[in-house]
């Protein structure tokens, strides 16, 4: 994934970038970076890897050299960014989030000639921001250029330019992902998380559509490109990565978390398969407003038989060895034994992806004497690997726990039967659940349904990408 955060102001927003840009932090690992522009001093750039260490960390003694009434900011879980790029529609930086599943497609189609090279990366990929601007840079205006760009990439890509006279903002073509923009009394912001600015003191302002496009100055927010009419903005916005206090398309995450666990266990009550649990808990953190919502509408106690410990292992903290990763997972769970030993438990977790955490999650429970560990996913099964974002990306579906699981009970032909799969209340969907349940050892597993999340989420149905669970993106 990735965030962003833009502001053109009367004033210097150097701090309301910083501060604005970290208030992301949650969206990605791997890089941050700030760009500003100041009338005197011209472009300012900095990226630093947060892999280990915080942005705000990272950028704090960056603080006292720049200086600016406009700029943007970005983390990233890819790419280092944001970029600065000169060319014939002039001096500017850009900053993207998306995924671009045919660059070698278009870099041998339309940069193959001998006029054209890119900087690789250490790993050999060409960064998605630098062809993002090499195909903006194709047409004569920002507007007609990033139209172009988004057209032709297989994924999704929304984008940031810093220029000489403000900020272009531009949402994927789909609205996959949000664009915010909020005012103060000096100017203008653009954001992914409506939390970030109101805590700077900025108001809603506008909400951009599917592919629009707008300019940013300090007096206005004009609109450039209008939005389309078609969007498929991400499902899992609510159910997992968005911040709780955050708004999209005018549904707040905390809320429909809650309510996505009152569904649950409303479903559930009236299929039957309710277990007696002494406590229903939540898989920290995201986990436990769905957990939230189920116990208020089952009634039964809400509690925390174990938290995770931040401090010294904070998110950003991502080993790149396995065991390593495995060890410090171990590490953050710190039990609470008067409400683990001889209990029966309810878990909700946001989502189960490929698992491998979730198993260690309940040998450390029972191994810490629980006598029953109950699992619910606040998702359906994700059958296919994301492929507009960052998230359940990976070499394979067969990554994915439910898909993996699929293929081991039936082969291929699984494959053919994975609407059955993801209902619990089949012959199919009853074997999936039979063999997760043996293979992770929970006592019993459920999955919430589609039909429950969009009706959580609220919004028109057709205007949500489903396309992890169904394939129909």
């Amino acid at each position: 994934m990735g965030g962003f955060f833009g502001v053109v102001s009367k004033r210097d927003c150097v701090l309301d970038i910083f501060f604005g840009v970290d208030y992301h932090s949650h969206l990605g690992t791997r890089r941050g970076g700030m760009a500003i522009y100041d009338a005197a001093q011209g472009f300012q750039r900095q990226i630093h890897s947060i892999e280990n260490t915080p942005f705000r960390t990272k950028f704090e003694k960056d603080l006292s050299e720049f200086h600016g009434c406009s700029g943007i900011g970005c983390i990233s879980d890819q790419d280092p960014q944001p970029l600065l790029v000169r060319s014939h529609l002039g001096l500017f930086a850009i900053s993207t989030v998306g995924i671009i599943n045919n660059s070698d497609e278009l870099i041998r189609e339309y940069f193959s000639d001998h006029g054209h090279q890119f900087m690789a990366m250490s790993s050999g990929k060409v960064n998605s921001s630098e062809l993002v601007a090499a195909l903006i840079n194709q047409k004569d205006d920002f507007v007609s250029g990033i139209r172009h760009a988004q057209e032709l990439i297989d994924g999704s890509m929304t984008i940031l330019l810093l220029t000489r006279d403000g900020v272009i903002a531009a949402r994927d073509r789909l609205g996959r992902l949000p664009v915010l923009v909020g005012r103060d009394e000096n100017g203008y912001c653009v954001s992914f998380e409506s939390f970030a600015y109101h805590k700077l003191g900025y108001a809603d302002a506008y909400e951009l559509g599917p592919g629009e496009i707008v300019h940013i100055t300090s007096d206005a927010c004009v609109t450039l490109a209008p939005a389309g009419s078609e969007m498929k903005i991400c499902a899992f916005l609510w159910s997992y990565y968005g911040y709780p206090n955050s708004n999209y398309e005018g549904m707040n995450v905390e809320v429909m978390r809650c309510r996505n666990g009152e569904i649950m266990a409303r479903d559930e009550q009236n299929a039957g398969t309710m277990p007696d649990v002494d406590y229903v808990a939540g898989v920290p953190d995201s986990g436990v407003p769905h957990a939230i919502g189920y116990a208020n509408y089952s009634h039964r106690p809400f509690a925390r038989p174990f938290v995770k410990y931040t401090p010294t292992w904070p998110r950003s903290f991502m080993p790149e060895n396995q065991a390593v990763r495995s060890q410090v997972a171990k590490m953050k769970q710190i039990p609470v034994p008067e409400l683990i030993e001889g209990k029966r438990l309810l878990f909700v977790d946001d989502s189960i992806v490929r698992g491998t955490q979730l198993r260690e999650t309940v040998e450390f429970l029972y191994e810490s004497g629980a006598k029953e560990v109950h699992m619910r996913s606040a998702c359906p099964p994700i059958m296919y690997s994301c492929k507009y974002l960052n998230f359940s990306r990976g070499n394979s579906d067969m990554d994915l726990l439910a898909r993996r699981t699929v293929q081991e009970l039936e082969g291929d032909e699984g494959s053919r039967h994975l609407d059955e799969y993801a209902d619990g209340s089949t012959e199919r969907g009853k074997c999936l659940l039979s063999a997760i349940c043996k293979k992770l050892g929970f006592d019993s597993l459920g999955y919430q349904s589609l039909e429950g999340l969009l009706e959580a989420i609220g919004i028109d149905k057709d205007k949500v990408c489903t396309y992890c669970w169904n394939g129909k993106g």
